[in-house]
């Protein structure tokens, strides 16, 4: 299911000081809980970047992802809301059976449209609108997980010149999301799960000019 038109944009929203990309969405499913906190937890209070985080969940239960994650993280969490502005920094969860959708202003929103690739949230439409709102300044992250959800998103986040960032099969506890992703083709970074926060501090204060 193609995202629609309306959030495409020419003009991305004001870049974030002291950073070269100002989102870094996060895509998990089977196993992810494990895989997140690990990632999350060596990411530094002062990371300068945006952190979406979309992990499959069931749709019938209220998630109580962020409050385990609060205790094993120290940068700010929360459970995404409809209409949140991204703030540097922070770190906003999917909740359970909503889509989540990043807007041409820097805003996000929450819709229960069809489910994609038998899932919502979808990574594919979180990383699409992301690609077409933040183009170039924004890097995907797909790890451990069961299907292929997040794919033709990764695809997206390339053609307009984000970043791509894949598990390896070695340190992943499921890897069909991350080696379908990898089949693509366009993945930048295929890097054992170790290595994924490192690799974003990096990445996230690099001077590119």
């Amino acid at each position: 299911m193609p995202l629609a038109n309306a959030n495409q944009n020419n003009n991305p929203p004001p870049a974030f000081a002291n950073t070269a990309f100002d989102v870094v969405a996060i895509a998990a499913s089977a196993g992810g809980l494990k895989a997140l906190s690990q990632v999350l937890s060596h990411l530094p209070s002062d990371f300068p970047a945006t952190v979406l985080v979309l992990q499959h969940l069931d749709r019938s239960h209220r998630s109580l992802m962020a409050d385990i994650l609060r205790r094993r993280i120290s940068l700010p969490i929360k459970q995404t809301e409809d209409g949140d502005k991204l703030s540097p920094g922070e770190v906003y969860i999917a909740p359970p059976d909503y889509h989540v959708l990043v807007n041409s202003d820097g805003t996000l929103s929450l819709t229960q449209s069809p489910i994609v690739n038998f899932v919502r949230p979808s990574a594919d439409l979180l990383f699409e609108s992301l690609a077409n709102s933040y183009q170039n300044r924004a890097i995907a992250v797909i790890l451990t997980g069961t299907g292929k959800d997040g794919t033709k998103g990764v695809e997206a986040i390339a053609k307009m010149g984000g970043m791509v960032i894949s598990q390896d099969q070695e340190t992943s506890q499921h890897f069909g999301m991350p080696s379908s992703a990898i089949k693509t083709g366009i993945v930048d970074l295929i890097l054992p799960l170790s290595k994924i926060a490192e690799t974003l501090i990096q990445l996230v204060q690099e001077d590119r000019g």
